[in-house]
């Protein structure tokens, strides 16, 4: 009770000195010496007035008084408050304004605070205006004085009033929407302080539609929905140790290897991985494809079309490729077929082509196939139905060497860059004929890749343009078709870019002088340089961290970007071929030059190549699981009725070890 006694006198002592002062004291900007003394006698005559009323005031309400005494006083206090109230009628709008304040209002109204800011802006026009006045006009020297100045009660309140109106959240009810989205634009760090501000900010800063949109920006659950999960905070914070982990794994060489095997007897011709899907082609004709999540899938067995399967011997395998919904092969005899990842079984799309099948490509995005077959073009799409029909077909002055689709078009409106000679073409169904978008006599283009919004292509130099720099790496843009980046001085030729998987403005390559090579495309200055394989690079690919690539003597290697060392390597006999990696598996592929090895001739004893002949595709899983899951090794994922040559089943009887009729426990 006495402190509420206390700052009851406190407020009744503020009120009267609000009211007595009704008038306002006059601006002087550069005052006279003769009235500096009386200026000053009125000050210390008002700071003593002001000090002894409030020394009688407290007096008059401490507690130390008798109880009725204390009511006497009360009352007074309360009748001079009455009568302030009564002249407070004629007194300016900050007598108002302080008023609400000591009623216990927070928040004033806004526009008297603006008619007070108005007010206060007029009265400095007007004090300029006197002190420019008084500049104009001959002063006598004066002796230099300090001078001290004393804030009114009036300008400390109408200063703390500006304060509290410009801290949000505080005095200003906003709604919750907009709040949430001026939270947006924090990150998880940010969050996290705010949520320890009050409890209205926490219950904003871990709104779960926060952290679900910084969870799919930051490349986790892309397909998911704000209510798949109770807590977003909590599932990004696993994700994050989740990739810290899968990162630890990658550098240490922590996880399981596998090797995909499906034809023993015969040689490996061509690979191609995509997401979870392994899809390979061997000299046997057949054509293999794995699922990774789902090892004993059904789709996994692709028929081949009765025209490649009657024909004796059957044709090799030329090119495969894959993506999350098709799979597609070409064979030596000119044809093409096409299967989906789903159901397998038979093909959905074939045709036979006039000739050899010189590339192939499907877009990683959509079921788009494009070959050549010496230089005539085919483009097939698939329509909303999933009918194929063939959208472009075109011929160009010389053959295809090299193609592929650019991702990110969609079925609607595919875009293909081919390597013909010298010439880089783009090939656009829309139109009549290709695009030229690179050609210079002499210099013909050695390796070939696209992004969604630029074209890269190796460019050899030969006779006396060698002493201009080298070879080079030109990129395209595909909106303007000019170049906007040159880089590279190498004396070696480059075999192979990878700019669709590469990060945002960067682009790695390799080449025949052994050595990796990252560039900035922005500064077009080259961001690592690797010596890598002594018999040069055959396949790369990096991501923000780390590069792994593959060389002709059969390494595979894996190195950090920022420092340039190299993490680990494995080997294998054969020249790497393919190498694909997402965020926690790793897929490689030794393809063997020679496609008909001795052993493998059917003039020969042994009608199976010998397993060093036969290419080898590697598997890598590096995720939190691999070590805990009970592998099954590759040896035992053969089919044990495939009668087709040997099949190493460790103690399981093949079918020609015994006689006929005979049951395989005797």
């Amino acid at each position: 009770m006495a402190e509420e006694d206390e700052l009851a006198a406190f407020r009744e002592c503020w009120k009267e000195e609000l009211t007595s002062n009704k008038e306002d004291k006059p601006l002087v900007c550069a005052p006279s010496p003769s009235s500096d003394v009386s200026v000053q006698a009125g000050q210390n005559d008002f700071k003593n007035r002001y000090f002894e009323d409030l020394n009688n005031l407290n007096k008059a309400c401490s507690p130390s008084q008798s109880e009725g005494g204390g009511r006497i006083e009360d009352e007074a206090c309360v009748g001079g408050g009455g009568k302030a109230t009564a002249e407070s009628e004629d007194q300016p709008e900050y007598v108002a304004i302080a008023r609400s304040l000591l009623d216990g209002r927070t928040s004033p109204l806004l526009d008297r605070i603006q008619e007070e800011r108005t007010r206060r802006k007029r009265q400095y026009q007007n004090m300029t205006n006197a002190c420019s006045a008084s500049l104009q006009q001959p002063q006598q020297p004066q002796p230099k004085r300090k001078v001290k100045k004393d804030d009114e009660l009036l300008d400390l309140l109408i200063q703390d009033l500006n304060e509290v109106n410009d801290i949000p959240f505080f005095d200003v009810e906003l709604p919750y929407e907009l709040a949430l989205k001026i939270f947006q634009y924090l990150n998880s760090t940010e969050l996290g302080r705010c949520a320890q501000v009050s409890r209205a900010w926490r219950v904003l800063a871990e709104d779960s539609v926060l952290w679900f949109k910084m969870c799919t920006e930051e490349g986790y659950h892309h397909e998911a929905s704000v209510s798949d999960s109770p807590c977003w905070k909590s599932t990004l914070r696993d994700c994050r140790n989740s990739a810290k982990t899968v990162r630890s794994n990658w550098k240490n060489r922590v996880g399981s290897i596998s090797q995909l095997q499906f034809e023993l007897g015969k040689v490996l011709c061509d690979v191609s991985s995509c997401d979870n899907f392994v899809l390979a082609g061997y000299t046997s004709g057949d054509v293999r494809l794995w699922d990774t999540l789902n090892w004993d899938s059904t789709a996994s067995y692709l028929k081949v079309n009765s025209l490649s399967a009657n024909s004796e011997p059957r044709p090799y395998v030329r090119y495969v490729q894959v993506n999350s919904t098709v799979a597609a092969a070409t064979y030596e005899d000119g044809c093409v077929d096409l299967w989906s990842t789903e159901t397998g079984g038979e093909p959905l799309l074939h045709y036979q082509s006039t000739g050899t099948i010189q590339a192939l490509a499907l877009s990683p995005d959509s079921p788009t196939l494009c070959s050549a077959a010496g230089p005539d073009i085919r483009l097939d799409c698939a329509d909303d139905r999933g009918y194929w029909r063939t959208v472009c077909q075109v011929r160009l002055p010389k053959p295809v060497e090299s193609l592929v689709l650019v991702p990110g078009r969609g079925q609607q409106c595919p875009l293909a860059a081919l390597v013909a000679g010298e010439a880089v073409y783009l090939l656009d169904p829309r139109e009549e004929k290709p695009q030229t978008l690179h050609s210079v006599y002499g210099h013909p283009v050695t390796c070939l890749d696209a992004s969604d919004s630029h074209v890269a292509l190796g460019v050899k130099r030969t006779g006396w343009a060698m002493h201009d720099g080298g070879n080079k790496i030109h990129v395209y843009s595909l909106e303007t078709c000019k170049s906007v980046a040159c880089v590279g001085d190498s004396l070696g030729d480059f075999t192979c870019i990878n700019l669709r998987d590469s990060p945002p403005h960067l682009l790695v390559c390799g080449n025949k002088d052994r050595r990796v090579r990252v560039f900035d495309l922005r500064a077009g200055s080259s961001v690592a340089s690797l010596y890598a394989h002594h018999l040069g690079v055959t396949s790369v690919q990096a991501d923000d961290w780390k590069i792994v690539s593959g060389g002709g003597e059969g390494l595979v290697c894996v190195w950090e970007m920022r420092m340039g060392a190299k993490l680990w390597e494995m080997h294998n006999r054969h020249p790497v071929r393919h190498v694909r990696f997402n965020t926690s598996t790793l897929v490689t592929a030794n393809i063997p030059d020679d496609k008909s090895p001795r052993g493998a001739c059917i003039t020969d004893d042994d009608l199976t190549a010998h397993r060093r002949h036969r290419g080898v595709i590697c598997h890598y899983d590096f995720s939190e699981d691999a070590l805990s899951q009970d592998h099954i090794l590759p040896i035992c994922r053969s089919d044990y009725i495939d009668s087709s040559g040997y099949n190493y089943n460790i103690g399981l009887a093949v079918p020609y070890d015994r006689l006929p009729g005979s049951h395989p426990s005797h």
